[in-house]
């Protein structure tokens, strides 16, 4: 079967977007909002489609590099003068992506003040950049809990006191100037602002086939791994060791693909877990498991946004689901749980069991099998599924072990 999968770009960053703004109702819409600000000013100022587009994917990612959700609170509420880091690893992990590396520039001066910059300052990256920094600085000052044309008028003073030394005046002005729209401010603090940016937004009509989307999944793979040294290389372990399953089950090249997206992305909702409780060397809570709970949940909801996506979104978040119902988040029963699912699963488990935690060490061969063999024996997990892993489980590792290799290089060098 020839794999014709076909996603939204727009739909696709959106997505990425507002999952990594999901940790606190603070940081909801930040960079969706931010995005908004900035297509309006390059707008205004007349620029043309690329760089528009390159603003507004900068825009809708421009916190990438902030890897824990405390770093994005304290950013979002300036609470830390300490921004370079986010804006250097944010850049980097811009220039892993063939569809985002043109802006890797903009993400790197994003919070670079006007007054700072050498002349000549007539530079598209100069321009560009103040643009997105006068957007990000706007919408961390906007009240949430304040109608937002009772603030306005407070919110273009504020504008005008940037003006000129820490945002150049040609910027404040096209913000001033859009400023006499209510309908500007509307559009900013509407609910329904994913649905206006994915339907009118500049890269609506841009799809991206299925191995451009997986460029993509391995640019979120890492930015959830990455919250913590303790999983660096989680996703990209997963996403391998499915794609090794999938070649021993017999499944199809466009299946092995797909099975590969869903083992990049199956952590995804973990964005909404403070690394307080990931990174916490004992065991958890009650509690604290209720919350660990959330995440299956999390990657299902985001990545069933994004259309053409639907297989990809359930393998991905029932990989703690149960062949005897007793999983979680949705408790799927052993018929409502595909091979896709069954792989990504067992994948799951066998790269957790093989890796350095927190609360103990990396496990060796044989006592990884034996929990691999007893999870079949207790109705947890597929035997087929478990048998090929286990036969083949030192040419797995092996594999998966140079994969995540890979990873680490990249995160100690770029991120760390």
């Amino acid at each position: 079967m020839q794999l014709k999968l076909f996603a939204n770009l727009g739909n696709i960053v959106l997505s990425i977007s507002d999952a990594l703004d999901l940790a606190y109702p603070s940081l909801a819409m930040h960079q969706q909002r931010v995005a908004f600000i900035a297509w309006e000013l390059a707008r205004k100022a007349n620029l043309d489609k690329k760089r528009i587009e390159r603003l507004f994917l900068a825009g809708l990612l421009h916190d990438i590099g902030a890897l824990s959700n405390e770093e994005k609170r304290t950013l979002h509420a300036n609470e830390t003068s300490r921004v370079d880091g986010h804006c250097i690893r944010g850049s980097n992990l811009f220039k892993s992506n063939p569809w985002l590396a043109d802006g890797a520039d903009l993400i790197k001066y994003h919070h670079r003040e006007w007054n700072t910059w050498d002349t000549p300052r007539n530079t598209p990256l100069i321009f560009d950049s103040q643009i997105l920094f006068l957007a990000d600085h706007l919408e961390r000052h906007i009240m949430r809990n304040k109608y937002i044309l009772q603030q306005k008028d407070e919110l273009c003073a504020f504008v005008k006191g940037l003006a000129g030394e820490q945002i150049d005046r040609d910027v404040t002005e096209l913000l001033l100037e859009i400023s006499v729209r209510e309908e500007f401010w509307l559009d900013l603090t509407s609910p329904r602002l994913y649905s206006l940016l994915l339907h009118n937004g500049p890269l609506q009509n841009l799809e991206l086939d299925i191995n451009n989307i997986i460029t993509f999944a391995e640019l979120l793979g890492m930015i959830v791994d990455f919250k913590s040294p303790y999983t660096a290389t989680h996703s990209s372990g997963v996403a391998h060791c499915s794609l090794l399953l999938g070649e021993l089950a017999g499944m199809s090249k466009s299946e092995i693909k797909l099975l590969e997206l869903a083992g990049l992305l199956h952590d995804l909702g973990k964005l909404v877990i403070p690394n307080a409780i990931l990174e916490k060397p004992s065991r958890l809570t009650s509690d604290e498991m209720t919350i660990i709970k959330q995440h299956p949940y999390y990657t299902f909801s985001i990545l069933s946004t994004i259309s053409g996506l639907q297989s990809v979104a359930e393998w991905a978040a029932f990989h703690h689901e149960r062949l005897d119902g007793n999983g979680y988040p949705f408790h799927k029963k052993s018929h409502e749980m595909n091979t896709g699912v069954r792989i990504i699963a067992a994948s799951d488990i066998f790269t957790a069991l093989v890796e350095d935690r927190p609360y103990r060490k990396g496990m060796d061969t044989l006592k990884i099998k034996k929990i691999l063999l007893d999870s079949v024996s207790s109705g947890i997990q597929d035997s087929k599924i478990v048998n090929y892993l286990v036969q083949n489980i030192e040419d797995i590792g092996r594999e998966v072990k140079e994969r995540q290799n890979q990873a680490e290089n990249f995160y100690h060098s770029k991120i760390e």
